[in-house]
């Protein structure tokens, strides 16, 4: 059924806020929820949306969304494919000449040649004349993270967009991490993308964020008006992290969720914690949610202290199997510099595992008050995190404490129905400021979402 045919009346059952269900246009240039946020939250929102009655087409690009079953009638995936430049096990790769299929092939290729990542662009073009070309289909089209070019102007319908957090964060981070000339240039050369997006932001007139943090960094970093800006929380999958007294805790075990060398996620300073640990607590060993590096210096910190036994690495494991590692951990530890909400603290929380986190941008909205429903200490402080880890290690009365009291937490604050909810909202208002627009104008939202930060790795 088109929008407009959905518009002039259907006899359809209403969505669960009373009103007609909305065919929604859901984008996402990198969908898989295997290995990054953003695939994550196009997975748990668009299943909440088909929920509440809507009708949800995510249009992807490589690696792929993962949607949930069980949801057909309303959750559809359409593939909308790039080069896939960055695939493994050939990251990097130049294509063959028969792969090139138009211009935008070309520009995506040339972008990464000269040290740039093409993807926000080159998505946001090929979603521009893939909607352009399916015009009236769509009541709201929802783009996740790209803010590309593309995007700007007419898309078939109102348009509402979901930053994470603003790039130019990450990107910061890692100038200050990184050492000599060349890899300063580098950096730059790669988030150029960033100065796209910070023009697209400016242009999009209503802001949904999930943080104070995330809100104010939107202003100070994008320039987005204040005032354009609303607050609405994401949140944990609540059936799946729960607890389960069935699994046994490990007896030191601590889990974290990082890729080994961002420096924006502060592993280094929790594999020297780690160190300091174990002169009082042998038996405590960390399990990291991510990919290894086989060099640089989380490596290096491993080799210096003594650690080549006490660290493990594992990547594409399963839900459950990342359900039951969470639950098996005596501790779960966010470490980050900055995050703009931190999925893994809500998740670990919600299964009832013990949180130790930094204060480093949102993460306090989600964890709560330190010594209520978390341990929290100071980022890029190693020390604070060996006594907070020491701290939670020798007391098991207060490992149950915390545990339950962040589930309740997450429970009350932090779900993802309830983000469906918040966002179909901003869904009807961008289309009510849509209909007072001058005629094959739309209005555009911006939906930002605080999850983990874009990664220069690849998955």
């Amino acid at each position: 059924m088109t929008a407009e045919a959905s518009q002039a009346g259907s006899q359809e059952d209403p969505a669960a806020d009373g009103e007609r269900p909305l065919n929604i246009a859901l984008l996402t240039y990198k969908g898989n929820p295997f290995c990054g946020g953003q695939g994550v939250y196009v997975r748990h929102l668009s299943r909440e949306l088909a929920r509440l009655g809507h009708r949800v087409e995510v249009i992807g690009s490589q690696p792929y969304p993962v949607l949930d079953a069980g949801l057909e009638d309303r959750l559809s995936l359409t593939e909308l494919p790039s080069l896939d430049l960055y695939r493994s096990p050939d990251p990097f790769r130049t294509p063959k000449r028969d792969e090139f299929r138009d211009w935008i092939d070309a520009l995506e290729v040339g972008t990464m040649w000269t040290g740039g990542f093409p993807e926000p662009l080159t998505f946001s073009l090929r979603a521009r004349r893939h909607l352009r070309a399916r015009r009236g289909e769509f009541d709201v089209v929802h783009d996740n993270q790209t803010l590309g070019y593309g995007l700007l102007g007419d898309v078939g319908a109102p348009l509402v967009t979901t930053i994470h957090h603003p790039i130019t964060v990450d990107r910061q981070l890692e100038l200050d991490a990184a050492e000599g000339w060349k890899r300063r240039y580098s950096v730059r050369r790669w988030y150029a993308f960033t100065r796209m997006q910070k023009r697209v932001a400016r242009r999009l007139p209503s802001v949904l964020t999930v943080s104070g943090t995330s809100r104010q960094e939107i202003v100070d970093h994008l320039g987005v008006r204040d005032d354009r800006i609303h607050v609405v929380h994401i949140g944990a999958d609540t059936d799946l992290f729960k607890p389960d007294a069935s699994v046994r805790r490990v007896p030191g075990r601590i889990v974290t969720t990082s890729s080994a060398d961002v420096p924006l996620k502060g592993l280094i300073y929790l594999i020297e914690a780690l160190a300091k640990v174990r002169v009082e607590h042998p038996e405590a060993h960390l399990v990291v949610v991510g990919k290894r590096a086989e060099d640089g210096p989380v490596a290096q910190a491993i080799e210096r202290y003594g650690l080549e036994g006490a660290v493990d690495f594992v990547k594409g494991i399963s839900d459950a199997e990342l359900v039951d590692l969470v639950r098996s951990a005596e501790i779960a530890c966010v470490p980050s510099l900055y995050e703009g909400f931190s999925l893994p603290a809500a998740e670990a929380m919600a299964t009832g595992t013990p949180l130790l986190a930094t204060t480093g941008g949102a993460i306090p909205e989600v964890a709560g008050p330190d010594g209520e429903t978390c341990l929290a200490v100071p980022p890029g402080d190693a020390g604070a995190l060996a006594a907070g880890l020491g701290r939670l290690l020798s007391d098991p009365a207060l490992r149950a404490r915390l545990g339950s009291a962040g589930r309740e937490r997450v429970l009350a604050k932090f779900t993802w129905a309830r983000a469906a909810e918040g966002t179909v909202a901003r869904y009807r208002d961008a289309m009510a400021r849509s209909a007072t627009t001058l005629p094959g104008r739309s209005a555009a939202s911006v939906t930002v979402a605080g999850i983990s930060s874009e990664s220069r790795a690849t998955c």
